[in-house]
């Protein structure tokens, strides 16, 4: 295995607080109904205006209505929140980046509040190459992300493995041949993971990098 393509949000960095309550704030602001937290937590990977149509009897109008408004308030948001990534992440990251793998993500987010978390982190030089929703035609969990990373580095799918926390994750990874790992830490549930069709569900990312020292 050569090369790493990871999921950011409940993969890298826990941002669902940040999501969710942002989403609840657009929903207020357009006096949508208001969903509980766990509702809200089942679209996260997804691209945003689905995070709405999703789970709310909307148009796409008036989900692109909810977009607008919830960049709006995620940029005020993301400045008063630190996004701190999960247990042992940062320190795994970068001894993986040191011993010579591939690392990617591949994300739903946007390129800007990407870039700005992983330089939050500190962990933005552990990345060679960053796939973000509007880099694609299609998003998780179309393979669409994985593919292009694939074709970027000349890397045969049989040579990568997929991380992320959700179902999409999962799926998009299989759909481009790839090998895939889901992890219990983020938004999905080990159910979810397993029911996707995840090769290995692992939790802590501690036992990915033990794996790959055994390949």
């Amino acid at each position: 295995m050569k090369l790493l393509i990871f999921d950011f949000d409940g993969t890298i960095g826990d941002t669902a607080g940040l999501i969710i309550t942002t989403m609840q704030q657009t929903m207020r602001a357009l006096e949508l109904p208001v969903l509980p937290p766990a509702t809200c937590a089942t679209t996260i990977g997804l691209p945003l205006t689905q995070c709405f149509t999703h789970i709310l009897p909307i148009s796409e109008e008036t989900g692109e209505q909810c977009v607008a408004c919830y960049k709006k308030l995620f940029e005020q948001n993301k400045n008063q929140l630190q996004i701190r990534t999960f247990p042992h992440v940062k320190e795994t990251l970068r001894a993986l980046h040191e011993r010579g793998f591939i690392l990617t993500i591949a994300t739903s987010r946007q390129r800007p509040s990407l870039v700005h978390f992983l330089e939050q982190m500190g962990v933005l030089p552990c990345f060679s190459y960053l796939v973000t929703v509007l880099d694609v035609e299609q998003s998780k969990p179309a393979p669409d992300m994985v593919i292009k990373t694939l074709r970027h580095f000349g890397v045969e799918a049989k040579d990568a493995l997929v991380i992320g926390d959700t179902s999409f994750d999962i799926l998009m990874g299989q759909r481009a041949g790839a090998h895939t790992c889901g992890v219990t830490w983020g938004n999905g549930t080990c159910a979810e993971l397993e029911e996707a069709g995840a090769e290995n569900i692992i939790d802590d990312i501690q036992e990915l990098a033990l794996s790959l020292s055994l390949c």
